[in-house]
């Protein structure tokens, strides 16, 4: 129920949030400035100006989920991000290593064989 996983699709937002802004304010935001649908499925993600704080906002089939981290040291990573649309699709396995602390740009892929069935 309240799960994240590399099913789902990461949204981040391009532009920094006020970390005040609630459900109503953060789902104006997905609506008007990134242009997604906030009951659409996805997970939209929020960094605060310092990049301290992360927000979350997801739809769960009958209301919406806000999850709210707030480092007490240091800061998170926020991805490159190429285009002006207000919003970046990111992928579970960047998100994933943004929320444990793990640089980016020093992770290294190793080339794997996947099959699908």
């Amino acid at each position: 129920m309240f799960g994240l996983n590399e099913n789902m699709h990461y949204y981040l937002c391009t532009r920094c949030v006020d970390m005040r802004n609630g459900i109503n304010g953060l789902s104006r935001i997905v609506r008007d400035e990134m242009g997604l649908a906030p009951l659409g499925g996805g997970i939209f993600v929020f960094f605060s100006k310092n990049r301290q704080s992360v927000k979350l906002l997801r739809w769960d089939s009958d209301g919406f989920i806000l999850y709210h981290k707030r480092l007490e040291r240091g800061t998170f990573e926020t991805p490159s991000i190429n285009g002006s649309t207000g919003r970046a699709e990111m992928p579970w396995r960047t998100f994933s290593l943004i929320m444990q602390g793990i640089s980016t740009n020093s992770v290294k892929y190793r080339k794997r064989m996947y099959i699908d069935v």
